[in-house]
This record gives C-alpha cells, structure tokens and sequence, in this order.
C-alpha cells in the first residue's frame, strides 16, 4: 500500500500532541478529551501521509474525503478536546483572557459570521480557479488545508461550548447553523455533479488508465461532499441535543431547590426565577 510524508504535516501533529499531553498530564484532565484531540491530529496525518495523499493529485473524490475530513471531522475532534480551556489553565494568557470576550471577538463569532466561515472556504475552493491551482502547488494546498481546519474548528469551539467563548447563543441557534450547512452542502454536490469537469486537463493527465473516468469521478466527489459531509456532521448534531437537554436538566434542578428554598408564604410564580423578573418590571 503505497504512503507519502508530509513533513510539515507530521511536525506539526507532533509538536501540537506533545504540548497537549505535556499540559494535561497531572491536571486532572478527563482522558476522554485527551482521546478525542489526538485522535484529530491522527487524522491529519491520516489525510497527508496515507494512501489519500498519494492519489489526492489523481481522483476528484480521494480530494473530497481529504477535504470533509479536514473540514468536519478533525475540528470536531480538536474541539472535543477542548484545548482552549486547558490552554488558559496551564498559561497566564492575560491578552486572551482580556480580549477574549471584547467586541471584536463577539462579533467574530456572531452565529452569522460563523455560519459564512464555516460555508465559504468549500464554496470558493470547487467554484473558483482555486482549485485548480491546489493541485499544482503545494504550498497553496497546504494553506488550503490549514483554513479549512481553521474554519471547521472555529465552528465547532463556539458550537460546542467545551471551550469558553465570546457568545452564550441558544443551542437552538447551532441547530439552524448546522441546517444551514446541509443546504450549501446539497447546493454544492449539485453543482459539482451537474456542473462542468474541475481540472478536466489536470486529471485527463493524471489519470493512470484504472479507476472511475473523470466524469464519474467527480460525481463520486460530488457525492462525498454532500452527502458525506452531512453524515460527519451527524456525531455534532447528536452532542448538541444530548447538551442541550443537559442543559435544560440542570437548569430545572436549579429552579426546583430555589422554589425549595422560597419561604412557605410565597407564591409559587414570586419564587420561580423565570417569571419573578417579569412580575417584578409590572
């Protein structure tokens, strides 16, 4: 089974799994978040030095499955690690700290803003001479690679709310975001599937005489990031709704021992949080 190197790659999945594990070790840190952050890096040495890299200049669809991985999978699983959290607990992060719920990280973030990063990269990657310049240069590739994580972890970590954020959104707001994506991830498939042939001399050339034609290769791809984006998108959705109802679990606990605690005199509706701010502006 033929691999490749990707030496930047493979160092920075060093370094980054080195000072995690360096910072979470004798912290208390849950192992299981530990697990989820290394098993990103294992992705991203998945997409670069695996069977994948070595086709991903030869078929449409090896491309697409590099591409839904480092968008939706590897981010989802850095920020289940939740390394901005244990980054504030091992360092002083003073600027971070200061800054990290100004302005201008709350507009960054706003659900809108984020709902733009996490759809434009893909959108201007297969419907721009972008991608045609990713196969022939691998320092454009590479910075391709790294917005794309970029754009997927950015989305996930204000999502998820393992890590602390600028913005507390209803969890109904990440649930429309993520509807949001499966329609740009329907638009695009259709697109490339219908569309014209990206690259078509790149691949005519390319092609090693085995394996899908062009065409069919890339309405293998166009399915890859369609319906494959919406399948790894799956696991996200599933965490949202069991946080949510966390959420909800907790917050119900919290109103049932303040109504516990109310003096016996008073009504019910004085004592229940939600409704006593609003009896009291009346």
């Amino acid at each position: 089974m033929p691999l490749t190197f990707d030496a930047p790659a493979v160092l920075g999945v060093l370094v980054s799994g080195t000072l995690y594990v360096r910072a979470a070790r004798h912290r208390g840190w849950p192992p299981g978040r530990t697990t989820a952050f290394l098993a990103g890096l294992a992705t991203i040495v998945v997409v670069t030095c695996s069977p994948l890299a070595v086709y991903d200049t030869t078929f449409f669809w090896v491309r697409a499955v590099q591409t839904v991985t480092l968008l939706m999978i590897t981010p989802l699983l850095l920020a289940l690690g939740a390394p901005i959290r244990l980054l504030l607990d091992t360092v002083p992060a003073r600027w971070l700290r200061r800054h990290g719920r100004g302005r201008v990280a709350r507009a960054l973030t706003f659900p809108p803003v984020v709902t733009v990063v996490l759809v434009a990269p893909v959108l201007v990657l297969y419907l721009t001479p972008l991608y045609d310049l990713t196969l022939r240069s691998s320092l454009v590739d590479g910075l391709v690679r790294v917005v794309l994580t970029g754009a997927g972890f950015g989305y996930f970590w204000t999502r998820l709310g393992l890590d602390p954020t600028p913005r507390a959104d209803p969890h109904l707001v990440s649930v429309w975001i993520a509807f949001t994506e499966v329609i740009f991830d329907g638009a695009l498939g259709l697109v490339l599937w219908l569309g014209p042939l990206l690259a078509p001399a790149h691949y005519a050339a390319a092609h090693p005489g085995r394996g899908p034609d062009p065409r069919t290769d890339q309405i293998i791809g166009a399915g890859v990031l369609w319906i494959g984006g919406d399948v790894a998108g799956l696991p996200f959705v599933v965490a949202l709704f069991v946080r949510w109802a966390r959420d909800d679990e907790r917050r119900a606990k919290q109103i049932d021992t303040q109504l516990d605690e109310a003096p016996a005199s008073a009504l019910w509706w004085e004592s229940d949080p939600a409704l006593a701010e609003r009896f009291r502006r009346r």
